[in-house]
This record gives C-alpha cells, structure tokens and sequence, in this order.
C-alpha cells in the first residue's frame, strides 16, 4: 500500500500520509494558496487568546522574532491509476506565522482550537499547523543520525529528533500573499516544491555540519502529524557517502551545533529504544522510515 492516510496512528502520532517508495521531486507538487492560511476561531475570546500569549511572550523576551512559515492544509494523492504513471503528491500550502503558531498550537488551550471532524483538514483549520520537516540521514556504514536537543530550545528540550526544521517562505522570495510573484502560480508552486527538497538538505548541512554535496538520493517518504499539539511535519530519507566516525567529527563544526548537545549515529535496532524520548511526529518519522525499509524488503 502506498499510502497510509489517516490509517496509521498511535497516542503520539498520525500518519497523514505515507508514501515507503520514496517520491523523487518530480512527484511532489505544491498549490500555494490563501485558502489554506489558518481560519480564525468563532470564539472571540479564544482568538484573541492568540495575541494576549504572543504579546505576553514578547514582553518576556523581546528578541522573540515572528518569522512566517508555510501552513499544511492537505494533500492531494494520485497513484497512476494502475498505468504506468508514477505516484504523485500535490502539497497544498497556505502560509501562517510564528505568533499564530505560539497563539494555537502552543496555546494551553490547543485542543479548544480544534473542530469535531475525521477530515483533518477541517479538524485543524484554525491552527497555525506550520509544517516541519524531518530527515532519516543514512550513512555510508548504514547509521541512522539522530540528534539531543538542547535545553534552550523552546519546544522539547534534551528529546531525541531527526535532523530537520522548516521550508522557509523567504527562500522563494515570499513575505505575504500580496507578493508580486504571486502573478505567475505556476512558477511560485514549482520553486516551493523544489524548497520542500532544499530545505531539508540545508537543516541536515547546518544541523550535523556534513558539505551538501555528501548527501544524495533525497526522497520524500510522508507526512507525519503530533497528537500533541497538531503539530505536522514532512520526512524525507537521504543517504549520506560519509562514515559514522568522519559525520561524528564534522558534527563539532556545525552551524547550528547549539540546538542541539550530542549527536548519535545509531542502527536502526536502537532507533526503538530511543522513540519513546522524541517528539510525537519525530516518533512518526520512525514509523514512515520503518514503513520505508519493509517496503524495500517486500521488492
């Protein structure tokens, strides 16, 4: 089976999508759209709840920064019809920010934001949901890189995660949807799909400290969303021509080396033992790479 939607879950975790073959990117496609930003809450006093924690976030901590972020909508899955067509994914993205994100999925009131549906788009709709993205890097001695956190990050100190981040709307030229490219769609989708595969090779160059041109035969493997939070987030599977021993050393040079405090190059049998200290969706991650590797066995 190709795809696992809404299928495949756990009480940390929802498969929204889970694609084992990998898709190149020329099978994932985006809409970028303002039909898909985040709804506002009916509930005055609920939306206005999202302004109150930002305001109260920044007079704790002024250098707090509101950098805005692609919102997962919903996906659009075409298996070729049983032709000789390849599968194919088509990203719907809207955009919301980190205040919004702060305000509802972060809000102790997260749940409250959330609509009584089995449609996951309309269940999260007036969430920022920002979509993450994860990467299961394997090395030339078949390691899987994970990372600890550290405990100054804002979400999930000292957890174990896969090395990711976020597509970032400013990579495209992108402030808002009053953009002056926003006059050629076409072109706009392709150059934020092409960012979905960019982005994760930029968070695994900054994050480990590996040259680019060491990563290789990148592919989009699902999207996996939190139980906590809603909280969505792409994975991709990569390889990498570098040994665990010659990663390890390269990790201590890594731009972003301060988000996390130790990096692990694991097989996949400790993978297991570590999933109970990650993050639901990197815990979802795992599933679509386990999901991934039993496909490749089954060829």
């Amino acid at each position: 089976m190709e795809k696992a939607e809404t299928e495949t879950s756990s009480d940390r975790y929802k498969l929204l999508l889970s694609c084992p073959s990998g898709l190149l990117p020329s099978q994932v496609s985006v809409v970028f759209d303002g039909v898909y930003d985040r709804i506002p809450h009916p509930d005055i006093n609920l939306e206005n709840s999202v302004s109150e924690i930002w305001d109260q976030r920044v007079h704790k901590n002024p250098s707090l920064y509101n950098g805005t972020k692609f919102r997962y909508g919903k996906h659009i899955w075409h298996d070729g019809g049983g032709s000789n067509q390849e599968p194919h994914v088509c990203l719907h993205l809207g955009l919301t920010d980190y205040r919004n994100f702060v305000g509802t999925n972060l809000n102790h009131l997260w749940e409250s934001f959330l609509v009584a549906s089995e449609d996951d788009a309309i269940r999260c709709q007036h969430t920022s949901s920002p979509l993450g993205n994860g990467a299961i890097v394997e090395t030339s001695d078949k390691k899987i890189l994970v990372l600890q956190r550290s405990n100054n990050v804002g979400e999930f100190p000292g957890h174990f995660v896969f090395p990711g981040g976020h597509p970032e709307p400013q990579e495209v030229g992108l402030v808002s949807h009053h953009h002056e490219d926003l006059t050629d769609s076409k072109v706009l989708n392709d150059k934020i799909s092409q960012e979905m595969f960019d982005s994760i090779v930029r968070e695994v160059v900054e994050e480990i400290g590996v040259p680019s041109a060491s990563l290789h035969e990148q592919v989009f493997i699902g999207i996996s969303r939190r139980v906590l939070n809603v909280r969505p987030a792409a994975f991709f599977f990569m390889k990498c021509s570098l040994s665990s021993k010659e990663v390890q050393k390269l990790y201590a040079t890594a731009q972003d080396s301060f988000e996390s405090t130790q990096l692990f190059t694991v097989p996949m049998i400790d993978l297991e033992n570590m999933s109970s200290k990650m993050p639901g969706c990197h815990e979802g991650g795992l599933a679509l790479y386990k999901l991934m590797v039993e496909a490749v066995k089954n060829v």
